[in-house]
């Protein structure tokens, strides 16, 4: 009895670099979220060891409003990315817009939070180890969001000009990699400072 061989050939597969945008964005996301590791772990540390007060619990009130808008941003800005990928300008530009009005709207809500602590309660960034740790992780975020919403703004002036197109949608989707980052810290921030914090 002879067995009867038959070749199999395999197409042989090409591999294709990933994305460098995407690369490079995981890059830094991975390195900001070390930075941001270590500051969340210091205000864990510290909190409840300040020998003065104010305390967390006497000053700090929950933005849920201000969250709310900063996490439905992460809904609009996938949105806007899926309008320009169909090559729908209009409605990109539409919910890039929002995008960038809702981030505006929790950015201001950091800024009225920070007024209400140094001026009505006098909590600043020297008053004690709370205030350190919470301007510092807060600040970082505030920071970040502000980056975020520069980039946001840029291609927004760009697309009004008519210069973001479906060709730039593999470029549109980095920057949206880094605005779903700066809300998921978010998440981690509200959680350590306004509920396991107080």
């Amino acid at each position: 009895m002879s067995a009867l061989t038959i070749p199999i050939t395999h197409a042989p597969r090409s591999w294709v670099l990933p994305d460098r945008g995407k690369v490079a964005m995981a890059a830094l996301i991975t390195a900001e979220s070390a930075i941001f590791t270590i500051f969340v772990v210091a205000y864990l540390f510290y909190v409840g060891k300040s020998l003065t007060g104010p305390t967390p619990r006497e000053v700090l009130e929950t933005p849920v409003f201000f969250s709310i808008c900063l996490l439905s941003s992460s809904i609009t800005v996938h949105i806007a990315g899926r309008f320009l990928e169909r090559g729908k300008q209009r409605a990109f530009l539409s919910f890039w817009l929002l995008t960038f009005v809702l981030g505006g709207l929790f950015l201001f809500g950091t800024g009225q939070e920070w007024h209400r602590l140094i001026h009505e309660k006098g909590l600043t960034i020297s008053t004690n180890l709370f205030g350190t740790t919470y301007y510092s992780l807060v600040g970082l975020h505030a920071f970040h969001l502000t980056a975020g919403l520069v980039m946001l703004l840029t291609v927004l002036i760009f697309g009004l000009a008519g210069r973001v197109n479906q060709n730039q949608s593999g470029r549109v989707g980095v920057l949206s990699m880094y605005w779903h980052f700066v809300d998921a810290v978010w998440v981690v921030v509200f959680t350590v400072v306004y509920i396991l914090g107080r």
